[in-house]
């Protein structure tokens, strides 16, 4: 049994007739095709006692009716293009019924076209699309029961099925939300960690692209497949080109979503069809909302030598990388100390102090923000004495400036060697300095009698003067003058008295 279309329906197709044939007086109409039994189940005839339930062709597009009760497009059909202004439908309807026919409408299976042709009509006209074939009850399942027993018994508990599933699913979705923000983040504690955030619709995917950082679990500064509401993890290390001044990520992305919108066909004086319509397409960007610290690993070598009881070191102060600038270019302070130990002699080198050995003077410098590394000369106060004196130099990042803290790696330390070579050096014990004591005045010994005072008659007995005896030498005179007087005295003795 073939039944006319409602009055409502009539005055819609007669007033799309009429509107296609005003465009076409004025040169503007688009191009018209004959529709082509596309993929279902039914009789492909404007009217008829089944109807046609499934698609109909328009060029390489599965199309569907979306106003139930009309009569099939099989004349020329206008491609009117995608639209989000379609009589009598509201975003909801529009959205529902463009995932459908996009998702599971251009199909060569018949099951599956005929479901979504059902699907479509229920969401655009539940009533009419219930009743139009002499149904009289209320149900969507009984309705396609009553014509699908007839177009194909075989499909019809399939197709009761599978429009079921896809009407739930196309109401269910709401009218997604187009447009929407990126965030990046920095890790507190290292700006070379952070995440990307897109706050964009459930129904939302895309691509998002790094500028400055890759993601961390990839390492690729490129993601396809993002969803909204998922913080993914980036790396953010100092560029290759940067001079030390701070640098700023930046994120690009490219999302899409179900648009609420068809591509709207027309048949003068028969149905209106929906195509797919393309999803809506939109772009993100964002930046650091704060410029990320450059993070470097500066390091120390020294050379030291004592002067006038002082330990003196030249310190050079490296890194590995550039030297971090802040915005206003200064250079990043990077504050150094030392202690300075003595031992009684040279100790072994060591990566650690000994135990029980404490420091006897210290060092502090602090790079100049003018320039940064170099080389900076640094004394301790008075030694207290000989011995071999080293130093270990030390940066800490907790002993920074508040400023400078975020340069360096969390838990970040440079400890010396104990005892490096550059680092030793020996104050020596002072000579001993020989002194000679000043005499102190004494009363003059007495004065020996001369040799030859005493003797005066014994050295004229010789026949020799004083002056003969003086002059042979003061031994001989002496000599010679006391053996003349034991002569002397012996002859004298031993001449007889008369």
């Amino acid at each position: 049994m073939q039944h006319s279309p409602p009055p409502s329906r009539r005055r819609r197709a007669a007033f799309a007739a009429a509107v296609a044939v005003l465009l076409g007086a004025v040169g503007l109409a688009p191009a018209a095709h004959a529709a082509d039994q596309g993929t279902g189940f039914g009789t492909w005839a404007p009217l008829s006692s089944t109807g046609w339930h499934g698609s109909m062709r328009v060029g390489d597009v599965h199309t569907y009716c979306i106003h139930p009760g009309l009569p099939v497009a099989t004349g020329d059909t206008t491609d009117h293009g995608e639209s989000s202004d379609v009589e009598g439908l509201t975003p909801q309807q529009l959205v529902s019924i463009n995932h459908l026919v996009g998702a599971y409408g251009q199909t060569d299976d018949p099951v599956q076209a005929a479901s979504v042709g059902w699907a479509v009509k229920a969401i655009v006209d539940r009533d009419t699309t219930l009743h139009s074939w002499g149904y009289t009850g209320d149900d969507l399942r009984g309705a396609i029961d009553h014509i699908m027993r007839r177009a194909s018994p075989e499909h019809n508990v399939a197709v009761q099925d599978l429009a079921l599933t896809y009407l739930a699913e196309a109401e269910a979705m709401a009218v997604p939300r187009v447009g929407g923000t990126l965030t990046l983040t920095t890790q507190a504690d290292d700006p070379t960690r952070g995440t990307v955030t897109a706050d964009v619709d459930p129904t939302a995917s895309g691509t998002l692209r790094l500028e400055n950082a890759v993601f961390a679990d990839t390492g690729a500064a490129e993601r396809s497949g993002v969803v909204g509401g998922i913080a993914y993890a980036i790396s953010a290390p100092v560029p290759a080109s940067t001079d030390g001044h701070p640098y700023t990520v930046r994120a690009k992305g490219t999302f899409s979503v179900e648009t609420a919108a068809i591509r709207s066909y027309s048949t003068p004086g028969q149905q209106e069809s929906a195509g797919p319509a393309r999803p809506t397409t939109f772009e993100l960007t964002a930046e650091d909302a704060t410029t990320r610290p450059v993070r470097f690993v500066p390091h120390i070598s020294t050379s030291a030598h004592l002067q006038n009881g002082r330990f003196v070191d030249e310190v050079t102060v490296s890194s590995d990388g550039p030297w971090p600038r802040h915005e206003d270019g200064s250079f990043v302070v990077i504050t150094a100390t030392a202690d300075v130990f003595a031992t009684s002699s040279f100790p072994a080198e060591s990566d650690e102090i000994p135990e029980g050995l404490d420091p006897v003077g210290h060092l502090e410098l602090r790079t100049d923000p003018d320039t940064g590394g170099g080389v900076y000369r640094v004394q301790s106060d008075a030694l207290p004495g000989p011995g071999v004196y080293t130093a270990v130099w030390r940066i800490d990042r907790s002993a920074q400036d508040a400023e400078t803290m975020p340069h360096l790696a969390p838990g970040f330390v440079f400890v010396e060697r104990f005892a490096s070579t550059s680092q030793t050096a020996q104050l020596a014990v002072p000579p001993p300095v020989r002194v000679v004591p000043t005499p102190a005045a004494s009363t003059p010994p007495p004065a020996t009698p001369s040799p030859t005072a005493a003797a005066p008659a014994a050295l004229a007995a010789t026949g020799m003067s004083a002056a003969t005896i003086g002059g042979t030498g003061g031994l001989a005179a002496v000599v010679l003058a006391m053996g003349a007087a034991a002569y002397w005295i012996a002859r004298r003795r031993g001449t007889p008295r008369t």
